[in-house]
């Protein structure tokens, strides 16, 4: 069937509206460093203290949610723009050089324990997306499930993207306000749409980790997984 525009659908252009960046106003987060102990004998190089790198995550987590729902989306949008060369991933100085333009001083030291925690091939170089995943506050099987549902309906041809092609049929836009005054054209409206799940390059396709990266703001705004399933199966028709 097709999806009408209403006031809630998708719920998130109104009251979840993505940040641009998640530069602006950024906040100095205070940190703590692993220093030796009066015996002066430092840790061993190569385990990073899990303790030390789980503190640092949440310490960045708390910091993206403390920017409201877009937050982790911000942050995500940000990774993957230093990420230049595209190789998926970063090493620790690239790491640390990027969550200093955050606001988050980490040491060497930590940088290279968060490196490698999600160093997936020992290359020394952090797996962005698994960093990017463990970045999202915890959710639930249900609001996972519900989150996946939603992006499948999207994703009509099936190839892990959504594009505005598989928006047709699936988004009505004739009852856009701007579509009906004649500002905009229902293309213009599933471009706007799409950009709010998009990448920071805004190619108007949108994967299932931008996707998780957007709603799992959303979800952390949301005390219930009755609250957000309700939520997702209205604006979604699911």
């Amino acid at each position: 069937g097709t999806v009408r525009v209403t006031a809630g659908a998708p719920p998130s252009l109104q009251s979840h509206c993505p940040l641009a960046t998640i530069l602006p106003g950024r906040t100095h987060c205070q940190h703590r460093t692993n220093q030796a102990g009066a015996s002066g004998v430092l840790p061993r190089e190569p385990e990073p203290n899990m303790d030390t790198v789980d503190a640092t995550v949440e310490r960045l987590r708390e910091q993206c949610l403390s920017r409201g729902a877009s937050g982790i989306q911000g942050l995500a949008r940000f990774f993957r723009r230093l990420d230049q060369d595209r190789s998926r991933s970063l090493d620790a100085r690239e790491l640390q050089q990027g969550l200093a333009e955050l606001g988050l001083a980490l040491d060497m030291a930590e940088a290279e324990g968060v490196c490698r925690r999600w160093d997936r091939d020992g290359s020394g170089t952090l797996d962005l997306e698994e960093f990017l995943r463990a970045l999202r506050p915890p959710m639930s099987q249900a609001r996972e499930a519900v989150i996946a549902a939603a992006f499948s309906k999207l994703d009509r041809s099936g190839d892990g993207v959504v594009t505005v092609d598989d928006l047709r049929g699936v988004y009505s836009c004739h009852a856009h306000p701007k579509v009906q005054s004649g500002e905009w054209t229902e293309e213009e409206v599933l471009r706007r749409f799409l950009d709010n799940f998009d990448s920071s390059e805004k190619d108007g396709q949108v994967t299932l980790a931008e996707f998780q990266d957007y709603y799992s703001g959303v979800s952390a705004s949301m005390d219930t997984d009755e609250e957000f399933v309700a939520m997702m199966t209205s604006a979604w028709r699911l």
